[in-house]
C-alpha cells in the first residue's frame, strides 16, 4: 500500500556559499548605498561581517532605520521589500514577510 502525503512541502534553506553571501550582501549594502552616517558605516561593518542569510536579514530593520531617516518609510519600505527576492530559497518562505 502507498502513501500519499498532501501537505505542501515545506521549502528548507539551503547552506549559502560564498559566493551566495556575497550577492545577498551586495544589495543589502545597495540598500543604504546613500546614507552616509555614522550609524550607516556600522551597519556596512555588521552586514561585512555577517555569516550566514540569516544574520543578513536580522540586519534588514537596522537598514530600514537608516533609509527611513534619510528619505521616509516608504522608500525604505520599497528598497527593503526589493531584497525579499535575494533571501529566497535561503530563509523559511514564512520569515520572507514584506513591510507595508
Amino acid at each position: 500500500m502507498f502513501r500519499v502525503n498532501l501537505a505542501p512541502r515545506q521549502r528548507t534553506p539551503r547552506n549559502a556559499s560564498l559566493k551566495d553571501l556575497a550577492n545577498i550582501r551586495n544589495h543589502l549594502e545597495r540598500s543604504i548605498a546613500d546614507c552616509m552616517s555614522e550609524s550607516a558605516q556600522r551597519l556596512r561593518k555588521k552586514i561585512d561581517q555577517a555569516r550566514t542569510p540569516q544574520e543578513l536579514w536580522l540586519l534588514r530593520n537596522d537598514a530600514y532605520q537608516l533609509i527611513s531617516q534619510q528619505h521616509d518609510q516608504s522608500i525604505a519600505a520599497e528598497r527593503i521589500n526589493t531584497l525579499i527576492q535575494f533571501f529566497d530559497g535561503w530563509l523559511e518562505p514564512k520569515q520572507l514577510v514584506r513591510i507595508k
